[in-house]
């Protein structure tokens, strides 16, 4: 059915296709306008195309094969300029269609593509007789390919079923040879199941006499065995009991002696270490020495006040590690994240042990720093640096939690420095006797290494 949108009589361009394009005749159309697009400029193209002007032509029909045929329908004056090309490139396929007598040689779906580009007078009726040829031309294809299929498969089936009867007198042959061998098998085990209920009579016969010594003998066991085990089970239980209260008493013991000796060193270090910061004269104080007074070389109060430490500078922070058995407690991503938050979890800890050993080396101080074991993804294989402690939180314990517990362990009167910016964090270890330090200070303190 051919529909008219105005103009005279045989007016091919006035025509129009009330289906959709036939995909053959379609696919020779898109490779029409593919072949010619490379022959215009950038300025001739729909700006839809402009985008494809450098592709080569296969890949050009394969990306932007819908968008050319929409423009080809869409835009006349597209269609007119790949026209133009087609009659360059093919001037005998496009007269004939212009003379309106076409090749009877040539391919109908050749024909109906270059009609429906130069949209000549009965270009739909060609468009569509194209379309139904190339249906029937699949359709034919198709029988063949059908009739072709299903006399392969009669000759396989003639080779399956001559295969199957040689295989079915084959397996008839072995099944009477089969047959006869177990009428043979069966007449010796008949023999032999005879012979065998002789000798399961006798073997009855001497298994009841063992049967009984055997009884007796066994009651005396069972009456050894009850009386063995019921000993070994108190004397496990009393060796368990034992071994479980000298355990406790060596435990309790070991890390009571642990606490107080540590707490020893700390006080004698602490000692030492006052006497030196008030220069105490190894004499007993002179009256003299206790009116209140600015000696010659000293600083005055107001010195003093003018030279106190800022809460966060580093210095404070070298005060409190130059203490006796120091030890300073990192919160190590509470520190990372507030100093290089982009980097990766993995190198943010390398960076910050690194950092943290040279630290250990310079001040002499015990060093731990904690990780939240719930950052991690798979198991960390990590060599810590020298004097510094790595510790990871276990599954449900936090790192929070994990150093509340560290400041716990020490013993009341060691100076404990926790590093952390958290606030929580901050308060428990300060209830708990250690001296809270905010995580910027040491990053202060760790970029002068």
């Amino acid at each position: 059915m051919v529909e008219t949108t105005g103009g005279g009589p045989g007016d091919g361009a006035a025509e129009v296709l009330d289906r959709p394009l036939p995909d053959g005749v379609r696919h020779r159309v898109v490779q029409i306008v593919s072949d010619a697009f490379g022959a215009l400029t950038v300025g001739e193209l729909p700006a839809q195309l402009r985008q494809y002007a450098r592709f080569a032509p296969n890949r050009r029909a394969k990306f932007a094969g819908n968008a050319m045929a929409a423009a080809l329908e869409t835009d006349p004056l597209f269609r007119q300029r790949i026209g133009e090309k087609l009659r360059e490139a093919q001037p005998e396929l496009t007269g004939a269609l212009d003379s309106g007598s076409p090749p009877p040689a040539a391919d109908p779906l050749d024909v109906a593509a270059a009609a429906y580009v130069l949209r000549p007078p009965g270009w739909v009726k060609q468009v569509t007789a194209a379309g139904e040829e190339a249906q029937r031309a699949d359709a034919e294809r198709a029988d063949e390919e059908g009739r072709a299929e299903l006399e392969r498969l009669r000759a396989e089936l003639d080779r399956a079923r001559d295969h199957t009867r040689a295989e079915t007198e084959r397996l008839r042959t072995e099944l009477e040879s089969a047959k006869k061998e177990t009428e043979s098998l069966h007449r010796k085990l008949r023999a032999a199941l005879s012979d065998v209920k002789r000798g399961e009579a006798a073997l009855r016969k001497a298994r009841g006499e063992i049967e009984a010594v055997r009884a007796e003998g066994q009651a005396q066991v069972s009456a050894a065995e009850s009386e063995t085990r019921r000993l070994k089970s108190r004397l496990g239980e009393s060796e368990a009991a034992l071994e479980a209260a000298r355990r406790a008493a060596r435990e309790g013991r070991s890390v009571e002696d642990m606490r107080v000796r540590l707490l020893l060193d700390t006080l004698l270090d602490a000692t030492q270490g006052l006497r030196r910061e008030l220069a105490l004269p190894p004499v007993s104080v002179r009256p003299a020495e206790t009116v209140d007074a600015v000696e010659p070389g000293r600083m005055s109060p107001k010195d003093i006040a003018a030279r106190a430490l800022s809460e966060n500078d580093p210095q404070v922070l070298d005060q409190l590690l130059a203490l006796p058995q120091a030890h300073l407690v990192v919160d190590g991503y509470n520190v990372t994240k507030t100093g290089y938050p982009q980097m990766p979890l993995e190198k943010q800890r390398l960076r910050l042990l690194g950092q943290l050993s040279q630290l250990a080396a310079q001040s002499g101080a015990e060093v731990t720093c904690v990780f939240d074991g719930a950052e991690l993804a798979a198991p960390v294989l990590l060599a810590p640096p020298r004097g510094v402690r790595v510790l990871f939180s276990k599954p449900g314990v936090t790192a929070d939690e994990l150093i509340r517990q560290l400041v716990r362990a020490e013993p009341p009167g060691r100076p404990v420095i926790v590093a952390s910016t958290d606030r929580e964090v901050a308060d428990g270890v300060a209830r708990a006797g250690a001296r809270p330090v905010a995580s910027a200070t040491l990053l202060k303190r760790l970029s002068r290494s």
